[in-house]
């Protein structure tokens, strides 16, 4: 994550992960989450604080679930349940249940049906939000398998030359396993930025970077300032010129194999709540994984030891920073913007739930 996003060391407050943990868990109890569903879900929000990806770790997600738990937006009990079956692909209906906690099994499930199959596809929709996008798909390397999962963003994003925000920030996990190098997990929003960021941006009175954000009419911003009252997030690539047509495209793909493949519409017309795609690939349906293993291994390490660019110290591919501040925030603790925890203090206090974070 760019340091213009993260919290200035001399205010940051630590935290242990298992504190924090425990507090979300907490939370989700009292909010009428069964306890497995509770400790599922605050386990996608740590994977996210602990790996570095706070815009979608407890500091922006967890208010968002609190408040649509309370309007009733989040079934904090749904019932999920397949409703077409073709043994590779399998839909299923979600019954409004909060992402972190409904989309795992589903995962789980498309990596059952690729141990059967070399292959397996499972959407979910009527479902809520899910967390990062790599925690699903990283699910896959326990069974030295390819994982991938897609979902519906907010609807924040205008098309390239448009002037409506008609398009999702839609973002793409995938995780490969490895052998001895850091296995390759990639997680991103088809959008310039990631819309959460924005949000970790007001929080330190940041600035946006040339090319994230159009203004509301539609012109993208091409200098560094302040983020705008009213705004539309600009596609990855911010201008035709330098490729924001290739990140609208890539939007598009992923509502179409998510909520348009559900059978419950695209973009600003969605029927049925966020919907979420996870694909589970067999390595050893394809190929021997040993040799896989080995061929990715000499590919990373390639990449890995490239010879950096004037200015810069090395090449890292998407996997190393999240492992380097996973060992780092075990180790120190979670560095939390003290707004995020005298939020939790507060909301605690409200519900009536024990905390650990002083």
């Amino acid at each position: 994550m760019l340091d213009r996003f993260k919290v200035p060391a001399d205010i940051a407050v630590h935290v242990k992960p298992d504190d924090m943990r425990t507090t979300v868990e907490n939370l989700f109890k009292a909010l009428g989450m069964p306890d497995d569903d509770a400790v599922q879900s605050a386990d996608v929000l740590m994977y996210a604080d602990i790996r570095g990806i706070d815009s979608h770790g407890v500091s922006n997600m967890t208010r968002a679930y609190v408040a649509g738990f309370k309007h009733g937006y989040i079934n904090p009990k749904p019932t999920s349940k397949v409703v077409r079956d073709t043994g590779v692909a399998v839909t299923v209906d979600c019954d409004q249940g909060l992402g972190l906690a409904v989309g795992p099994p589903v995962m789980d499930l498309a990596i059952e049906r690729a141990k059967q199959h070399g292959i397996g596809v499972a959407i979910a929709y009527n479902a809520g939000h899910y967390g990062p996008a790599a925690y699903h798909a990283h699910r896959a390397l326990d069974h030295d398998m390819i994982g991938m999962s897609m979902t519906t963003g907010g609807v924040l994003v205008t098309p390239t030359q448009g002037a409506e925000a008609l398009l999702g920030l839609n973002p793409i996990g995938i995780a490969v396993p490895a052998g001895a190098e850091v296995p390759f997990i990639f997680d991103a929003s088809m959008s310039s930025v990631a819309g959460n960021k924005i949000q970790l941006l007001k929080r330190i009175d940041g600035e946006v970077y040339p090319g994230w954000v159009a203004t509301a009419d539609g012109k993208p911003m091409m200098e560094e300032g302040p983020v705008p009252p009213d705004f539309m997030m600009l596609p990855l690539g911010g201008t035709r010129e330098i490729g924001s047509h290739k990140g609208f495209g890539l939007m598009m793909l992923v509502e179409v194999l998510t909520s348009v493949l559900a059978g419950t519409g695209a973009g600003p017309d969605r029927r049925a709540g966020s919907a979420h795609y996870f694909m589970a690939y067999n390595v050893e349906a394809f190929t021997e994984l040993d040799t896989f293993k080995t061929d990715m291994d000499d590919y990373l390490k390639r990449l890995r030891e490239c010879k950096p660019a004037p200015g810069e110290t090395r090449v890292v591919y998407p996997g190393i920073p999240e492992r380097e501040a996973e060992v780092e925030r075990l180790e120190n603790g979670i560095p939390y913007h003290p707004e995020v925890i005298d939020w939790f203090r507060t909301t605690c206090e409200e519900l009536q739930v024990s905390h650990l974070l002083g």
